[in-house]
Formats: C-alpha cells, sequence, structure tokens
C-alpha cells in the first residue's frame, strides 16, 4: 500500500512545486510523515552544489541573492533559495514569511524561494536546513543557496551545508574587517562588497584585500586559483564589488562561484565535504533523538513532578535536583564493562576517515 509520504516523494521526483513546499513544511514542523519522506530523499536524492550567502545585517543580502540565483539559473541549472528568517515568537514560523525577494522583475521560472525560520538553530540557520537542501534536490534542483539570517561571527553552522561560503559586506556598517575577521572571515570563500555604489566602498574593498594579506603565505597570492610551483593548488578568496539595484557585478561573482566548484571537482574535495556534510547531519541528528527520548523519559517520572514542587515551594538546590533526575533517567556506574558499549557509540559517531571541517579548511589556506 503506498503511504502518504511515498506519494508525495514521488511528486518531488517529478517537479511538481506543490509537492515541494508541502515536504518543506513536512520537514520544518516535524510532522509524522517527515521521516519517512526523508529517509526515501536520502537513499535516493543527490547532492546538489550548496552556496551559501553570510554577513552581517543591512549588507544587502536579500536583495542580492535573487540576482545570484538567476544567473545561474540562467546558465540552465535548476536554483532553489533557502532563505533564513527570524523565527516569530508566537508561531515558531518564519518571521518575514515567504516574502517577495525577487525584487528585480518577474520570477525566473527555474528559481525556487522559500523562506525558512531559525527555530532556534545555532549560528543562524535551522537545524533542518541540511534536511532541506536534499529535499530540494529530490525535486531536481541541482544548486542551493542558502541566505542566513545575519548572526555575525557565530554564523559557522554554514560551514556543516555549504561548499563553498560568500561573505556580503557593505560601506557604512562600521568597521567591518574588525566585525568579521574573529571568526567569518576565516570560513568565506568569496568576499562581496555590495552596495559598491555607495560612498566608501572603495575602502572596504582594499580593508577586505588587506586584511586577507597579513599572512605572510598569502601575501604574494592573487584572487581565485592559484597554481604553485610545488604542483599544488590554493584558492585565495577574491574580494568582489556588487550592486544589487541592478545586479552589477553578480556576472563576475557567478563566474568565481563556478571557477571554485571546478578547484573542488579537480581535488577531489566536492565528494568529500558531501561526505563531511552526512557525518555532520548523522551527529547533529543523533543528538536531537536522544535529547527528545530524554526528555519524554523525564517528562513521564513521578520524579520530576516532586522535584519542580519541592523548588516551587522555596529553599530547594536545582543542581541537586537536576543530578537526581539524571542519575534516575541514566545511572552512574562504576564498572568498566557496562561502558564498552556506549564508548562504541561515541567512538562510531564521532570517528570519520574525513577530518573536521576547520581542519579541511586550514588545509584548503595553506600552500
Amino acid at each position: 500500500m503506498t503511504t502518504e509520504a511515498q506519494r508525495v516523494f514521488c511528486d518531488l521526483r517529478a517537479g511538481q512545486p506543490r509537492a515541494l513546499s508541502r515536504a518543506i513544511s513536512w520537514v520544518e514542523n516535524e510532522t509524522r510523515q517527515a521521516p519517512e519522506l526523508l529517509e526515501q530523499i536520502y537513499a535516493q536524492a543527490p547532492h546538489p552544489w550548496v552556496i551559501g550567502i553570510t554577513g552581517a545585517g543591512g549588507a544587502g543580502k536579500s536583495s542580492l541573492v535573487p540576482h545570484i540565483a538567476r544567473r545561474l539559473a540562467d546558465g540552465g541549472s535548476r536554483v532553489a533559495v533557502l532563505a533564513v528568517d527570524p523565527s516569530s515568537p508566537l508561531t515558531g514560523g518564519a518571521l518575514l514569511g515567504d516574502r517577495i525577494r525577487d525584487n528585480a522583475g518577474e520570477q525566473h521560472p527555474r528559481v525556487y524561494f522559500r523562506s525558512v525560520a531559525t527555530r532556534g538553530g545555532q549560528g543562524g540557520l535551522a537545524t533542518c536546513v541540511a534536511d532541506l537542501v536534499r529535499v530540494t534536490a529530490a525535486a531536481g534542483h541541482d544548486i542551493v543557496l542558502i541566505e542566513t539570517v545575519g548572526a555575525g561571527q557565530s554564523e559557522l553552522g554554514i560551514l556543516n551545508v555549504a561548499h563553498c561560503v560568500v561573505l556580503v559586506n557593505a560601506p557604512g556598517l562600521g568597521d567591518d574587517v574588525q566585525a568579521q575577521k574573529a571568526g567569518v572571515m576565516e570560513i568565506a570563500d568569496l568576499l562581496v562588497v555590495n552596495k559598491a555604489d555607495r560612498p566608501g566602498a572603495e575602502d572596504v574593498v582594499a580593508s577586505l584585500q588587506q586584511a586577507l594579506l597579513l599572512s605572510e603565505a598569502r601575501a604574494h597570492m592573487r584572487e581565485g586559483v592559484n597554481e604553485l610551483a610545488d604542483g599544488a593548488t590554493y584558492w585565495h578568496p577574491p574580494v568582489l564589488k556588487t550592486a544589487a539595484l541592478d545586479g552589477t557585478g553578480v556576472e563576475v561573482l557567478c563566474g568565481q562561484l563556478h571557477a571554485h566548484r571546478a578547484l573542488l571537482q579537480r581535488q577531489g574535495r566536492f565528494e568529500e565535504l558531501n561526505r563531511l556534510h552526512d557525518l555532520r547531519r548523522m551527529q547533529a541528528y543523533f543528538k536531537e533523538v536522544v535529547q527528545r527520548r530524554l526528555q519524554q523519559r523525564i517528562e513521564s517520572m513521578a520524579l520530576l513532578q516532586l522535584l519542580e514542587e519541592g523548588l516551587a515551594r522555596g529553599g530547594g538546590d536545582p543542581l541537586g535536583a537536576a543530578r537526581q533526575l539524571a542519575d534516575a533517567v541514566l545511572p552512574p556506574s562504576h564498572d568498566p564493562t557496562d561502558l564498552q558499549a556506549p564508548a562504541a557509540l561515541a567512538d562510531a559517531v564521532t570517528r570519520s576517515p574525513i577530518p573536521p571541517l576547520h581542519t579541511q579548511k586550514e588545509k584548503e589556506t595553506t600552500p
């Protein structure tokens, strides 16, 4: 018997837009149909090319992203844009909803826009974004743009889903280099100075270029791909200017995006990142499942109500109460044999032939 999830999956593969919207809503809202649907998607859907668009609020990401999406779609690709918005404090949904972001004309027939709520996710991303990437891939989109909410230096979560990270800056936002280089600049593959038609844009470009060349190893690098004498290949992040008002500079930006992807594929790192992204999703979902099951078990215990009532009367010890709950759910064990299974599980979850993502970046940025 065909289930509802199987029917939606078949409609997804057939490219029906309503099926894609429905599938995304299922995954976002964690409905009962979502696990079965995702199981089929992860088993059959390919990995798309994922580009993360990040940067401080006010840099013009929302205006720039539609231009990038249409330019990439003009090359024959189907592009999905997942625009991560702040969560509504009342409904938990995207605060700005499915807003009209394609403000430079009619939406491209091969571009799909969807707003996604952060729902408390780390680094300005919703926890389900990795799943939504594969959902859009199942619907036939081979490129996915993820516009983050603009959480500043904490936006390192984009590394868990993207092959390429674009950092968007703009004049008039203060000391851009000092505000970004402590975290976000180190993960950027391309840097963009948007609103380049405004005064001060050239100064921002020069500041960013200088910040990138502070390392002695980078001092003589040119922007983009560098073929070194020892045969190694090095990507030096280019600093580009754009103007989202009319799309100026977007063609050059998309050319650099393609150059970066070609280098990843030539080095074998594109597939390597795909495997790493899957590993990171497994680890994150493992934690979600364990936390959810523990919470359900705790809430079903009479001990919880007794401890809460004791604290409500005043004079209680919240830390001691927490330890009592932990001991009731996960009793401490002093027998080494009891720890073998959990240790083996932890080892299986954390070990991988692929090094952590920050190591990947270090390897890429060390000639």
